[in-house]
């Protein structure tokens, strides 16, 4: 029982540590750790364009090498984290940052359910309004009611057949 749980636990480790590894390459590594660690801080925030669920970090496709690689260029050029996501968004599009800048098209973006959603409850309670209840039955007529009577207490004859 002992050894199944170390096991385990060697285990839970190595997928936590393989995921720091991520899909960077030994060659694609700055050798300044301070730069480095900008690079990966930077491409951490990065979707990768195929996977689109994926940081560039984690993708092994070609196309997020090839951004991971533009991110270290851009950063041995002196650019600041910000001017490297800039120049991204500039070439691919706000689509590129997994968590998108708050601005008018992602405001949109995000208020479209709700405003659906709200005005589907505002149609369903006006529809649910006009939906007009059935109205009180009008009382019977003296006649009615003696040829309810009859037919309740089991007669057949009725005052509208014709007399011989």
């Amino acid at each position: 029982m002992r050894r199944l749980a170390i096991m385990l636990v060697m285990a839970a480790c190595w997928f936590a540590f393989a995921n720091l590894a991520a899909a960077v390459e030994p060659e694609e590594q700055l050798k300044d750790p301070v730069l480095e660690a900008r690079a990966r801080e930077i491409s951490a925030g990065l979707r990768c364009l195929v996977c689109q669920n994926q940081s560039i970090d984690d993708s092994d496709a070609p196309l997020a090498r090839d951004l991971r690689l533009v991110v270290r260029q851009q950063l041995q050029k002196g650019a600041s984290n910000q001017e490297v996501r800039d120049y991204l968004v500039a070439r691919y599009g706000e689509f590129v940052l997994l968590n998108p800048r708050f601005g008018l098209k992602t405001l949109i973006l995000w208020l479209t359910p709700v405003l659906l959603l709200g005005g589907g409850i505002i149609l369903a309670g006006r529809v649910m309004r006009r939906q007009t209840l059935p109205t009180k039955a009008n009382p019977l007529t003296p006649e009615e009611e003696k040829a309810l009577s009859r037919l309740l207490s089991g007669g057949t004859k009725t005052s509208t057949s014709p007399k011989s």
